[in-house]
């Protein structure tokens, strides 16, 4: 008797070879886990992925949805998407059932989204001064005062190369942000910070030296590396500065490597700057993601 086979799903991962350099690495990595998870799930059912239909699409996003985050789930189905049109098959997702499906998945989900907690001013002036005097504090210093000033996420702070620091008159510095995750293309914006961020910054670079072209890179046996660093390095210098400072477990686990760019915008709203000014200074596109920014700085406004 032969054996029964599960269907095969036919070389999607060479076709999104095609939209390598059109989209960040992290949106890649997204893609590519995304589509994996639906493929592994209609295999286990005995089912061909691709070409899909809506009852399967339906099917897999209900499931999802008792595990995984409704953002998640989201964000799953437009893999799915770009699958069938990078395939060239006949889309499935537009159907309105899917639309109920992601209704159902949301409504079962009430919890309010997870926000970082603001690494605002009264952190910050701590953390770098809790920094060691060595090369790595002297880096972690640059890198927390510029993150902060500038309003980075933390891939933006990483990218940040030696070429996109211009020196002013005035003891501060100019910093064009190259690239963001709401300006794929570069065009770029321009930021400046405090004279002492360009201080420190400074600092790092006269230990340094003028050969490594990232702004921020990787110290190996007391020698700076020709690498850029990687995003998680953001958020391992902050979550060691608030050990350091001994707060507690609980506070430690609300800061993360967006706590720098959420706790600016805090303090700049407390400071009275309105939302469109925030959203220059910080390149922000949707005034709904800033909101959840600025939520826990309004709640502290009239202490």
């Amino acid at each position: 008797m032969a054996s029964m086979e599960s269907p095969r799903a036919p070389d999607w991962r060479s076709e999104f070879e095609r939209l390598e350099g059109a989209y960040a690495p992290g949106t890649m990595r997204s893609y590519y886990s995304d589509v994996q998870a639906f493929v592994d799930w209609c295999e286990s059912r005995g089912q061909a992925p691709f070409p899909s239909d809506v009852e399967t699409v339906c099917a897999f996003i209900e499931a999802q949805g008792k595990e995984k985050a409704a953002s998640t789930v989201r964000r799953r189905l437009y893999a799915i998407r770009k699958v069938h049109r990078l395939l060239r098959l006949l889309d499935p997702t537009y159907d309105e059932d899917i639309n109920l499906s992601l209704r159902r998945v949301r409504r079962a989900k009430l919890t309010r989204p997870k926000q970082a907690k603001g690494l605002t001013r009264d952190f910050l002036d701590r953390f770098i001064a809790g920094e060691p005097d060595t090369p790595w504090g002297l880096r972690n210093k640059a890198m927390l005062g510029l993150g902060y000033e500038l309003l980075t996420r933390r891939s933006e702070l990483v990218a940040l190369r030696s070429e996109d620091i211009f020196p002013r008159n005035d003891g501060t510095l100019q910093v064009i942000v190259r690239r963001s995750k709401s300006d794929p293309f570069g065009q770029g914006r321009l930021a400046f910070t405090s004279r002492r961020t360009a201080a420190l910054v400074e600092a790092w670079l006269d230990w340094r030296g003028p050969h490594i072209s990232w702004l921020f890179c990787p110290i190996y046996q007391g020698k700076a590396i020709e690498r850029d660093l990687s995003t998680t390095t953001v958020k391992r210098i902050i979550k060691t500065a608030t050990k350091r400072e001994g707060l507690d477990p609980d506070t430690v686990g609300e800061f993360s490597g967006h706590s720098l760019r959420v706790g600016a915008a805090q303090d700049l709203l407390k400071m009275g700057h309105d939302t469109a000014a925030i959203m220059r200074a910080g390149g922000w596109k949707s005034i709904n993601v800033l909101a959840r920014y600025l939520e826990m700085a309004e709640h502290n406004v009239w202490t």
